[in-house]
């Protein structure tokens, strides 16, 4: 059995891992590459197989960077299943026809600019017919449902913790005379976050491909990030500035709308407006009110007394063009949770257009900003960032919080592995920048000396 890492490979972005032998072709993710637009466009626009040869696709969750891809496949001739939990499912159904829409828009936006000066239109990468394509192979599988993938393999998904519907793949393949028992972590969340259960443990493999986002880090307490975002939120209320929040419509949003209904319940943050300015958040969060089945206990218990945790008095969703504009001509203190969590499409570009000259405001970050993103250049102190071809001046506070963060953490992780960390006769150290991966191989071979522990190159293929 090959199998060759064509993404998320020494960096976070575009999962994507092809499981071959000469029984079955398997992809595991097939997500987009979030970068520079040139290169990301490049990366995404040729895929590095033939799709056709693919039988099956197993989707660890809905996610842009996981899923965002399948469009592509699916316009290029993939003719098999996605196999996904219900909830993924009905996540990726919004995040790709989001994604579509997203990608059309600022392909005519770009071309308005470009035919003023003369210049060649842009072709989007995929559009929303290419979706509609992709949707249709989808099947939802239920967690724990061993199901077949042909006559020598079959698949399970256990719940990861992620996000919505998220799930860790374990695959059964017989090769010969023996069976091999490889798992896919995707990516997993933190023990104790708020609304969805812990991670399961994934036992007795043989081989596991591993996500290390925070490889080489440690996350603050839940209740201190907690804290964190309560004090910025009501320092930049006090200078009259507006807090523009980029996050992720999945997962993320839900979780802030989650925080700031306790706090605000609580007196701890000011009755401000607080605007949900993505129709995709708005839809998701939609779908996450009919998947109560994921929720741990707590959120269960929330629901009881206070019916919706994703809904409280000053909350506004906003879904159309003009809503949205009309946020960015309002006057004092606002909150304003918008898409995309990396800043590299949608909404979340125009509020940024318009508050990040103004040095009462604060642009909050809540979760992992990739190398070469809009997010992660902001973060990382830039004076001048350029959007839409325009260039804007930093004037805006920068805060970050990473506790909120969806992915377990250097601790989290090797805790996971450890119930099957003795049965292991390899481990691919995937979806990480390269210092997270290395720091985090390093910190598996100090557990277990004698364990094969690979991080791969983008492109690389080993037998297993």
């Amino acid at each position: 059995m090959k199998i060759t890492f064509h993404g998320a490979a020494r960096t976070t972005t575009g999962s994507m891992h092809l499981i071959e032998s000469h029984q079955h072709r398997i992809l595991l993710d097939c997500g987009l590459y979030q970068g520079h637009r040139a290169e990301a466009f490049q990366r995404n626009s040729i895929l590095p197989f033939d799709p056709k040869i693919v039988q099956t696709v197993l989707l660890s969750h809905a996610h842009i960077d996981h899923c965002g891809n399948l469009p592509m496949l699916a316009k290029n001739g993939f003719a098999g299943e996605i196999n996904c939990t219900p909830a993924t499912r009905d996540l990726a159904t919004l995040m790709l026809r989001d994604s579509a829409h997203i990608q059309e828009q600022d392909a005519a936006y770009l071309n308005q600019k470009k035919s003023r000066a003369g210049l060649p239109k842009v072709e989007p990468l995929y559009t929303s017919a290419d979706a509609e394509r992709a949707l249709r192979h989808f099947v939802g599988r239920e967690y724990g449902q061993w199901f077949k993938i042909n006559t020598v393999a079959r698949a399970q998904m256990i719940d990861a913790g992620h996000i919505l519907g998220s799930a860790i793949t374990i695959i059964e393949a017989n090769e010969g005379t023996r069976t091999i028992r490889l798992g896919f972590s995707g990516d997993l969340g933190r023990p104790g976050a708020p609304i969805l259960r812990d991670p399961m443990p994934a036992r007795d493999l043989d081989y596991l491909i591993v996500e290390s986002t925070y490889g080489n880090r440690e996350h603050g307490e839940i209740a201190l990030a907690e804290e964190k975002f309560t004090r910025i939120i009501r320092e930049t209320v006090a200078r009259g500035g507006k807090v523009v929040i980029p996050a992720f419509a999945v997962e993320r949003t839900q979780a802030l709308l989650h925080t700031l209904h306790r706090k605000t319940e609580a007196g701890e943050i000011p009755v401000v407006p607080v605007y949900v300015d993505s129709p995709l958040a708005i839809s998701a969060t939609d779908v996450f009110r009919l998947h109560l089945d994921c929720f741990d206990a707590e959120t269960r218990e929330h629901l009881l007394v206070h019916q919706d945790p994703f809904g409280f008095g000053k909350l506004r969703f906003t879904r159309t063009v003009d809503e949205s504009k009309q946020i960015n001509l309002m006057r004092g203190p606002a909150i304003i949770i918008s898409a995309n969590g990396m800043c590299e499409a949608g909404r979340i570009l125009h509020h940024l257009k318009n508050n990040l000259e103004d040095k009462r405001n604060t642009i909050l970050f809540v979760g992992y900003q990739a190398e070469n993103t809009l997010g992660r250049r902001i973060v990382d102190g830039a004076h001048k960032v350029r959007i839409f071809g325009d260039e804007f001046a930093v004037h805006a506070q920068v805060a970050t919080v990473d506790g909120f963060s969806a992915h377990a953490d250097r601790s989290e992780l090797l805790d996971w592995i450890a119930p099957t960390l003795d049965s292991l006769k390899g481990i691919f150290v995937v979806h990480g920048e390269p210092t997270g991966s290395l720091a985090f191989a390093e910190a598996i071979r100090a557990r277990r000396a004698n364990l094969a522990v690979t991080v791969p190159e983008l492109g690389q293929s080993v037998e297993i």
